[in-house]
């Protein structure tokens, strides 16, 4: 009886298995029959471990996890995307959903505000980033995982739902009801003026609004500010649909120039994306900022305009994401996204990383052996090359975060702190004026040591990890002396550490407060304070002739020179 039981739950499963096999079964050569055989072991398994196996089995979650080890084995951006996922991947595509316009966050037991969006339902009804969230309709969020939560906040726009939150040091319980609204998301949440004449434009992800935003924010720059140069900031901007980037290039190009094509296994997919539209400014000087986070579209954009000499790009090299995904939607409301083409800007070059597990930490593009590297010239006449990525004309490396930021970061120190200076002060000065004082930051030393946040940093672990190779060895007591003494120059004293990095991490402090006031465009806005990679871009721009000499034939870019020393083999040149 049991096993009918069993029998009977994964029948709607395998049903559709069935129908697959049955339909690949009328090939019968190559690899048509290979699917069908494979297929057919797959039921064959599928069915009896669900229907022998000593405990219950999950059919649903089994057959996930078989799609998801698939899928992991080709590369990183082939993801299967369940019915229950929809929401979120539409969110990350358009930008737009039905919900209450907050990030939220775990800390401790509860979930809590991370950042209400400007004129949201949350900002509304006044919740604030560290009001915790008791409950959801009346039911307790008390150890609900993040995503869970998420989708109690998600619904059908107008729709109604109550939250109660407990305010933090207030200890005050409120109850707020508020009503669900399509969030739509801007892909340009900050534009101003960065220097006299200079204008900046912040482009966030690409969404299917994204040229409309900055040309908007772009006439709004020229007509308030009168501005003659601009400096696109695409940073950190993972990217997004690919139709947008050639509509973002034709604002500064002009019409029936090619920006991307693409090429994969199915021919009549493949096409050469053009600018079809009339610019809105082609002779405005431009500069770029990129950096290792920028990746897919935004590569796109800065390749193209490098390429076509239009803009000067500054920064660090590009994430290296060369490759076009499509979705394809499955049975039961269930989608693929399917990598189906890598794509190449105007020169030839693909932007992709010739090999996935080649990455830094971040995920960004790696070392590339020179042999593998070939070169491509601009419309000018300047040398680009490929390998992965996109290499900015002037690179600008900021300094490597240090360990104890990191942590104050991930243990929500600074959070932490921001929600209780919020607390004591009702308001601060102006974006432009506000600054943290010794006095805050002494308070905030204060905080931190009291909160007992631990960190170790990499020196500590690497020496830990020398000392049970030496003791393994046995040289321990030969070197005993010698490795104390190095450890206790090394062991981190936190209050000498918190004034030893205190200009950096007054900045992350300082962004966070600004935020509570100010939102997402106040942080961008205060973030430019001392950015050595924007202060580039100014200088280039206030330089004319610094900025024409990079676009011309003469130019050598210094990285990329280094990058390729072999280019006198002319089979590596394309």
């Amino acid at each position: 009886m049991r096993l009918y039981k069993k029998g009977k739950k994964i029948f709607l499963y395998t049903a559709s298995i069935i129908i697959v096999i049955v339909a690949f079964w009328s090939f019968k050569d190559g690899d048509d029959f290979k699917i069908a055989k494979s297929l057919d072991i797959y039921y064959s398994l599928f069915r009896d471990v669900n229907v022998f196996y000593v405990d219950d089995t999950d059919p649903e979650t089994m057959v996930e996890n078989s799609i998801k080890a698939m899928l992991e084995k080709l590369d990183p951006y082939t993801i299967y995307i369940p019915e229950k996922d929809k929401d979120n991947f539409d969110f990350m595509v358009t930008g737009q959903y039905g919900g209450i316009g907050a990030l939220i966050r775990n800390n401790g037991e509860y979930p809590i505000i991370a950042q209400p969006y400007r004129g949201f339902p949350a900002d509304k009804a006044g919740l604030r980033a560290g009001d915790v969230i008791l409950e959801i309709d009346g039911k307790s969020m008390n150890e609900y995982q993040i995503t869970e939560v998420s989708d109690r906040l998600k619904g059908i726009p107008q729709t109604k739902l109550k939250l109660l939150i407990e305010r933090p040091y207030s200890k005050e319980k409120i109850e707020k009801e508020l009503i669900r609204e399509e969030i739509k998301i801007s892909s340009v949440p900050y534009s101003g003026i960065v220097d006299e004449g200079i204008g900046y434009i912040r482009v966030t992800k690409f969404t299917s609004k994204v040229s409309e935003e900055v040309k908007d924010a772009l006439r709004a720059l020229k007509a308030e500010h009168q501005i003659t140069s601009l400096i696109l900031d695409m940073r950190g901007n993972p990217g997004g649909l690919l139709i947008e980037a050639p509509k973002l290039c034709n604002l500064f190009v002009g019409k029936g120039e090619e920006i991307v094509s693409t090429k994969g296994k199915v021919k009549n997919g493949n096409q050469t994306l053009k600018t079809t539209g009339f610019p809105y400014d082609t002779e405005i000087p431009i500069v770029v900022l990129v950096n290792r986070g920028s990746a897919s579209s935004t590569e796109i954009v800065a390749g193209a305009l490098q390429d076509l000499d239009r803009a000067v790009i500054v920064g660090r090299k590009t994430f290296g994401k060369g490759l076009v995904q499509t979705i394809r939607p499955l049975s039961y409301n269930a989608q693929v996204k399917i990598t189906t083409a890598k794509y190449y800007v105007p020169s030839g070059r693909c932007v992709q990383a010739l090999d996935y597990s080649n990455r830094n930490e971040d995920g960004s593009v790696g070392h590339v052996p020179d042999s593998l590297i070939s070169e491509f010239t601009t419309r000018n006449g300047r040398k680009v090359y490929d390998g992965g990525g996109i290499t900015p004309d002037i690179t600008v490396k900021r300094e490597e975060l240090s360990q104890l930021s990191l942590n104050l970061i991930l243990q929500s120190v600074i959070f932490d702190y921001a929600t209780k200076f919020v607390y004591e002060n009702p308001e601060i000065l102006s974006v432009k004026d506000f600054d943290i004082t010794d006095e805050v930051y002494n308070q905030f030393v204060e905080f931190a040591l009291l909160d007992s946040f631990k960190y170790e940093t990499q020196s500590e672990r690497e020496l830990n990890e020398l000392e049970k190779i030496v003791k393994r060895e046995k040289y321990y007591d030969r070197a005993k002396t010698e490795l104390d003494n190095l450890r206790a120059k090394l062991i981190n004293d936190k209050k000498t550490d918190l004034e030893s990095f205190k200009p950096e991490v007054m900045k992350f402090l300082r962004s966070e407060i600004v935020g509570r006031y100010y939102y997402e465009d106040g942080q961008i806005q205060t973030n430019l304070k001392g950015d050595i990679q924007l202060d580039k871009a100014v200088e280039i721009l206030k330089d004319q002739n610094q900025y024409k000499s990079i676009l011309s034939a003469e130019f050598v870019n210094k990285e990329q020179l280094e990058m390729k020393t072999s280019m006198h083999d002319p089979k590596l040149v394309k």
